[in-house]
């Protein structure tokens, strides 16, 4: 519109100002001759009349160009408005299938993204979408394909799409094939922080301790955690450590791990515990003797001081004379005294083991120190207190259970 208002008011004005011209010609005798000739023919015209010719054919010329124009470019813009149709239509689509999918309407929000996903702005988000609702209804070959053909029409998705595939697979706890996609993302990207958070959750699931502790750095420098919950991390995974290396009944390896604790790390309560008991479980308790006695004598724990009786030492009269130093500390103690009691039955000193378990057993009854008693009683040949110890035990035992029990139905 704003185009034939230019065009006429602009041919307006030329003729105007034709006529002007021819106004102001003619107040002479002679107003303009033209004269042109082209072999035998030949024009002849007033200068005015020329010139309002000249104007008429060039604005027809003009006119004729745009038209010529326009009908050039019709095509172009018949096309145009089809595909801003379909991409309106494609964005509508998008929409519904993420209502529909966040609603539950996994099929129905399916068949939606993918027809109009080859018209869309964000054909990824259509594949991934529909991916994660075929998932939801079951149809894993048809997740499959939509994550292939996102792939194939994303070329710079790969992290985006992976972790999609990932995801996946861990809420199928289908963990291989999560780590198989994750370990190439990592390769892609080794900083990405979402594809270490996975990574960390995909090797805690497989407990491999190893590999979680090899990506920390990565976490720590990528703020994938807090600090705190990084060291919290550290911790198990050198718990986690050290607990394999037990179970495979290889000390050594358990004393490299030990080694490889951070100090830090050490002074969390239960660790030292942890290194302590693989120690003693795989028989090399004699080993770590002295180095456990020193933990207890920093900072005493009970925990520690169980498993110190626990210790089948070289020497047990040493073992016996180094627990009985902290009982100037720790005189009413019914922990230290009941392993007084254990070490003290080991080391042959039956009637002390009995005083110092009868005395724990008085400060505070515990189900160890009973039975602890009703053998070294029968050792004895006392058969009937053996046996009211070995009741009593029980009692104390089946009390323990059925208020674990109320606690949990409670």
């Amino acid at each position: 519109m704003k185009n034939i208002i230019f065009f006429l008011g602009s041919l307006f004005i030329a003729i105007a100002v034709a006529f002007g011209v021819h106004s102001w010609f003619s107040r002479y005798d002679d107003p303009g001759y033209v004269l042109i000739g082209i072999g035998h023919w030949s024009l002849e015209t007033s200068l005015v009349v020329l010139g309002i010719t000249l104007v008429i054919t060039f604005f027809l010329f003009y006119m004729f160009f745009r038209l010529l124009g326009w009908l050039l470019r019709l095509p172009g813009k018949v096309k145009s408005h089809g595909q801003s149709v379909k991409y309106n239509r494609s964005q509508e689509a998008l929409i519904s299938g993420l209502v529909d999918s966040a609603e539950g309407n996994w099929e129905k929000a399916e068949k939606i993204l993918i027809k109009h996903a080859s018209h869309s702005g964000a054909p990824l988000i259509h594949y991934l979408t529909a991916a994660r609702a075929a998932q939801s209804r079951g149809a894993i070959e048809k997740r499959d394909e939509y994550l292939r053909i996102a792939a194939e029409r994303s070329p710079g998705a790969d992290i985006a799409v992976g972790l999609t595939q990932a995801e996946m697979h861990l809420s199928e706890q289908q963990f291989d094939q999560a780590l198989d996609t994750l370990k190439k993302l990592h390769s892609i990207n080794p900083g990405h922080a979402s594809v270490l958070k996975l990574l960390h959750q995909t090797y805690r699931q497989l407990g491999d301790w190893e590999a979680i502790r090899k990506i920390i750095p990565s976490m720590n420098k990528s703020k994938v955690l807090m600090e705190t919950e990084i060291k919290l991390l550290e911790a198990e995974v050198f718990s986690g450590l050290l607990r394999q290396a037990a179970e495979n009944g290889d000390y050594t390896k358990i004393q490299e791990v030990w080694q490889e604790v951070p100090d830090y790390i050490k002074r969390i309560q239960g660790i030292p515990a942890i290194y302590f008991a693989g120690m003693i479980d795989v028989g090399a308790g004699a080993k770590i003797e002295d180095e456990l006695a020193r933990s207890i004598s920093e900072d005493w724990d009970e925990t520690l001081l169980v498993l110190f009786g626990s210790v089948h030492s070289n020497d047990p009269q040493r073992q016996l004379k180094t627990a009985e130093g902290w009982l100037k500390a720790y005189p009413d103690n019914a922990v230290l005294l009941r392993v007084l009691g254990k070490i003290s039955k080991r080391c042959k000193e039956t009637d002390k083991a009995g005083q110092y378990l009868e005395k724990s057993i008085a400060l505070e009854p515990s189900v160890s120190a009973y039975q602890l008693l009703a053998d070294l009683l029968t050792e004895k040949g006392d058969k009937n207190s053996a046996l009211e110890c070995y009741k009593c035990a029980l009692d104390l035992a089946s009390g323990e259970v059925a208020r674990q029990v109320e606690n949990i139905t409670g």
